[in-house]
C-alpha cells in the first residue's frame, strides 16, 4: 500500500507550534494556495455588495454602474491570474505532472460537462420529462422553485453575451472560467483544503492522501457555491478522484477547465446563456 493511501489511517502529528518556523511555513503555504480563490471571491462580493455592476442591483438599491457585470468579471480574472502567478502555489507540488494524466484529465472534463448540461437540455426533457422537472425544482438553487431557464439565459446573455459585452471581454471571460478560476479552485480545494481540513500543518499529508470525512465534506461546500449544486457535487466528487488517483494537481485543474471552457463554447452556440 502507498503512503497516499496509509495516511487516511495514520495518526495525525501534533500541529505546529504557533509562532515556530514550521508553522510560519504553512501559514505562507496556505496563503499561497488560498489567496487567489480568495481574490476572485472577495472582488465578486464586494462588487456585489457595493452595487458596483448592473446585475447587482436590487429592488431597494439600485447600480452604481460603475463597471459592467463583464468588466468586474474581467477584474476578478485579473486578480486570480496575477495571485497566481505572483504566489506560484506550484512549487509546492514539484514533479507532481505527468503528460499521462492529461487525456484521463481531458476525459473526466469532458464527462462533467455532459453531466451538467445534459439533465436542463431538450433531449432529456423530452426523454424523461418528470426527471427534468425535478432536477430544475430539486438540483438547482433555490430548491423547490422551478427555475424560468428562458429568464435565466436571456439575463444572463444580456452581461455576458459577445452582442453585450463585445468579443474582447468575452474571450477574457474565456480565460478566466477555463483558466484562472479552474486553476485557483483546484488549489484551493482539492491542493490545500483537502488536507486542511485535517491538520493545519496540511503539506505533511501526502498529496492524493484520501480521508472520507474531509473528502466529502470539501466536496459538498464546493457544491454549495454552485447554482446547480447536483451538477457541482458530481463534478467534485470526479476532480477530486481524479486528483487522488494521480496526486497531481494539475490533472485536476486540466479537467475542471476542459469543464468551464466546454460549457463556454457551449453556452456561445446554443444560447443556453443560463449555466455563465
Amino acid at each position: 500500500m502507498s503512503e497516499a493511501e496509509n495516511a487516511a489511517d495514520r495518526p495525525l502529528a501534533e500541529p505546529a507550534r504557533k509562532g515556530s518556523p514550521k508553522a510560519k511555513a504553512m501559514t505562507r503555504a496556505a496563503a499561497r494556495h488560498a489567496a487567489p480563490f480568495l481574490l476572485w471571491i472577495g472582488a465578486m462580493l464586494l462588487g456585489n455588495m457595493m452595487h458596483l455592476t448592473p446585475g447587482s442591483a436590487t429592488g431597494e438599491t439600485p447600480s452604481l454602474d460603475l463597471l459592467s457585470d463583464a468588466a468586474l468579471y474581467a477584474v476578478q480574472t485579473a486578480l486570480a491570474l496575477g495571485a497566481l502567478l505572483l504566489l506560484r502555489p506550484w512549487v509546492h507540488h514539484k514533479g507532481c505532472f505527468s503528460p499521462r494524466h492529461v487525456l484521463p484529465a481531458l476525459a473526466v472534463g469532458a464527462g462533467v460537462f455532459a453531466l451538467w448540461v445534459l439533465p436542463g437540455s431538450d433531449f432529456f426533457r423530452g426523454l424523461w420529462p418528470a426527471g427534468a422537472d425535478l432536477w430544475e425544482k430539486f438540483c438547482v438553487w433555490p430548491l423547490g422553485e422551478a427555475r424560468d431557464v428562458a429568464e435565466a439565459a436571456a439575463e444572463t446573455a444580456a452581461k455576458y453575451a459577445p452582442a453585450a459585452s463585445g468579443w474582447p471581454l468575452w474571450c477574457v471571460h474565456m480565460l478566466g472560467t477555463g483558466v484562472a478560476i479552474a486553476v485557483a479552485e483546484e488549489f484551493f480545494w482539492r491542493a490545500y483544503l483537502l488536507r486542511a481540513a485535517r491538520t493545519p500543518d496540511f503539506l505533511d499529508l501526502p498529496v492524493g492522501s484520501f480521508h472520507a470525512f474531509s473528502f466529502f465534506a470539501v466536496t459538498a461546500v464546493f457544491a454549495a457555491e454552485h447554482a446547480e449544486w447536483a451538477a457541482g457535487f458530481a463534478a467534485g466528487l470526479a476532480y477530486g478522484l481524479l486528483f487522488i488517483r494521480t496526486r497531481d494537481v494539475w490533472a485536476a485543474c486540466i479537467a475542471h477547465g476542459a469543464t468551464n471552457a466546454l460549457l463556454g463554447f457551449y453556452v456561445l452556440s446554443t444560447g443556453h446563456w443560463e449555466f455563465w
